[in-house]
């Protein structure tokens, strides 16, 4: 696939990608004759696991341990473990305080449905 079709299929940036490239998340992409990068199977499996490590919220940083980790062997498996697990944690954290703040968004917007209902009651028995 070109950098295009990629591009396309896990709606990032040609430039995110590159990016992604250039830092190590992702091992260097195969290129044609010509020098344009051709992604092969593998290569996306990579794109589509950062992408979803990072819609996680994981930080670049964490993710680069990772990918370095991974290319060290079997050896750090207990490592690249704990690192997830750790991301797991800092993510239902984050899960926790948004829906404290959904709860109470839902509360504010009861409170103006009940305002409104308890408005219309006024003006059903005002007297026109």
């Amino acid at each position: 696939m070109t950098i295009t079709e990629v591009s396309k299929q896990f709606d990032l940036s040609a430039d995110t990608l590159r990016y992604y490239e250039r830092i190590g998340l992702v091992p260097p992409v195969h290129r044609n004759k010509s020098g344009v990068r051709s992604y092969e199977e593998e290569d996306c499996r990579w794109v589509e696991f950062i992408k979803c490590m990072r819609g996680a919220g994981m930080p670049i940083e964490a993710l680069i341990e990772y990918v370095a980790l991974f290319r060290q062997g079997s050896e750090t498996v207990p490592a690249r473990k704990e690192l997830l697990i750790e991301q797991r944690r800092l993510l239902a954290e984050r899960i926790a305080d948004m829906q404290a703040v959904l709860a109470r968004l839902d509360k504010k917007i009861d409170g103006y449905e009940n305002h409104m209902l308890k408005a219309e009651e006024k003006l059903k028995k005002a007297d026109f």
